[in-house]
């Protein structure tokens, strides 16, 4: 079995990952580091948790601590670019341990903390910055950082940087560095995106993959517990209650959900606390150190956390709302079962999300584990409810996209408001239309002296009209309009 001191690297490396224990590499890290070490780009594919930050920084800091040189002042020589804060953070963090008997430098920078302290860093003496991309454009911007001396270019989940919309930044900060470089792409998926951001970025590359795309941990057990939406919030406590559940995080889809969930389990009695974009700083890096010190057992957050967060002892990952894209399940049961460990994955799944488990099965090729009653399903995917487009907003009754295809004559007349009220005349079209033909036949046989007065009157009839209209959905908004341009021509043909 290949070991660390087989692989050539320096020696003050080799005496701080044997400081931390580390003896023997992952597959990703015994196939990638002689082939970065040998100066090649690299392509790396490998499941979340496997150890691809030792994969590229151990050779990067082998070749920068074997090859120094002066440097500009604000300058760097390697750049790793990561899609969050946490990620950013945590690369960081690893660089340092790694380089912690060399003379070689690294910082992080990210967005959501002031940008002062950050710049006072890069005027010192760095060989490594780890960034996210929009806060070092920010500092490019400002001239606080130079990117014309880059040696090395490391895409740490170069997916999710595509999801998170990060492409552009990365086309303008690939024309800010040299194009004599070494770029290392690591990503746990390869979507057609990603191979194409491949071909342009690297140069007659190495590919390594280790696992088959999308592949989850061997060691997970999957299960998936079918519910309602509305039985989510006391299924999970009870999930959470039982003595196995060490460690877990609950993975939901939104950022107003995560704290709705907070919320649901402090009325239970469970103390947890939410992770997601709308949190500040502070408070992301205190939910995330009392969950990772033990302080805090279960930790509620989006996919922000699905990936960056290395948390040792996850007993469990709960995934209380599926996620609309497959490749994410896999990141966010990676949080359990790291490094040779076991873990249990629980979902929740609705019959709205039996679609989203349908294609999770099929990217897996996993079937789920069934915990309890397991209903009927035809597999056909279940259709989302259509989206109301009337410009008087949603109806009382559930929107106004219900009248679709009714007469117009019998438009709303049967549907009551929710609080019991009447309905609005302007709701009934016929009835709206006849005081306008009868005010026009009037004004028609009016003297013309008379006639401003009938016109001063027209704008509070069209206002009355207008209060008429709250509620209505598209479709019946329109059909009214056009009743009313109608009986407006014959009135106009008239005078």
């Amino acid at each position: 079995m290949t070991q660390f001191t087989d692989l050539g690297l320096a020696e003050p490396l080799l005496k701080a990952l044997a400081a931390e224990g580390y003896t023997t590499p992952t597959p990703i890290q015994a196939r990638a580091i002689p082939h970065i070490l040998a100066g090649k780009d690299m392509f790396g594919a490998a499941q979340t948790g496997t150890g691809k930050t030792a994969a590229f920084a151990l050779p990067m800091l082998h070749r920068l601590f074997n090859q120094p040189r002066r440097m500009q002042p604000r300058s760097v020589r390697a750049l790793i670019l990561s899609p969050t804060r946490e990620l950013a953070a945590q690369i960081e963090a690893n660089i340092a341990t790694y380089a912690q008997f060399t003379t070689i430098k690294s910082t992080v920078i990210f967005g959501g903390v002031p940008v002062g302290k950050q710049i006072r860093a890069l005027g010192q003496h760095i060989d490594i910055l780890v960034a996210t991309p929009g806060r070092l454009l920010d500092l490019v911007d400002q001239r606080a950082v130079s990117l014309r001396e880059i040696e090395f270019l490391v895409l740490d989940e170069a997916d999710q940087m595509l999801d998170l919309g990060f492409i552009h930044a990365l086309r303008r900060i690939a024309t800010l560095i040299p194009a004599k470089r070494q770029t290392l792409l690591f990503s746990a998926t390869m979507p057609k995106a990603i191979r194409e951001i491949a071909s342009a970025y690297l140069t007659d590359p190495i590919e390594v993959a280790v696992t088959p795309v999308a592949t989850t941990a061997e060691k997970v057990d999957q299960r998936v517990i079918y519910t309602q939406p509305g039985d989510k919030p006391a299924l999970l406590a009870k999930t959470l209650g039982v003595p196995e559940m060490e460690r877990a995080i609950v993975f939901t889809r939104t950022k107003h959900g995560a704290d709705k969930v907070v919320r649901q389990l402090e009325i239970s009695g469970i103390k947890s606390a939410a992770i997601h974009g709308n949190k500040s700083q502070g408070q992301r890096e205190r939910a995330l150190g009392a969950f990772r010190d033990g302080e805090l057992r279960i930790l509620v957050a989006t996919d922000i956390a699905a990936r960056g967060i290395d948390v040792d002892g996850i007993s469990h990952v709960v995934n209380f709302d599926l996620p609309n894209v497959a490749e994410t399940y896999v990141h966010r049961i990676g949080r359990t079962a790291r490094a040779g460990a076991t873990g249990v994955a629980i979902a929740f799944c609705t019959p709205e999300e039996r679609g989203d488990l349908a294609a999770i099965e099929k990217l897996t090729k996993i079937a789920l584990t069934p915990v309890g009653e397991v209903p009927y399903w035809d597999g056909r995917i279940p259709k989302k409810p259509p989206q109301n487009q009337g410009r008087g907003g949603r109806s009382q009754n559930g929107g106004g996209g219900r009248d679709h295809g009714r007469p117009q004559g019998q438009q709303r007349q049967g549907a009551k408001p929710a609080n019991g009220a009447k309905p609005a005349q302007g709701g009934r079209p016929p009835q709206a239309a006849k005081p306008q033909q009868a005010n026009g036949q009037q004004r028609s046989e009016a003297p013309r002296q008379e006639r401003p007065p009938q016109r001063q009157e027209a704008p509070a009839a069209r206002k009355d009209g207008a209060n008429g209209k709250e509620g209505l959905g598209g479709v019946a908004f329109l059909q009214q309009r056009t009743e009313q341009r109608r009986n407006g021509g014959a009135r106009r043909r008239a005078n």
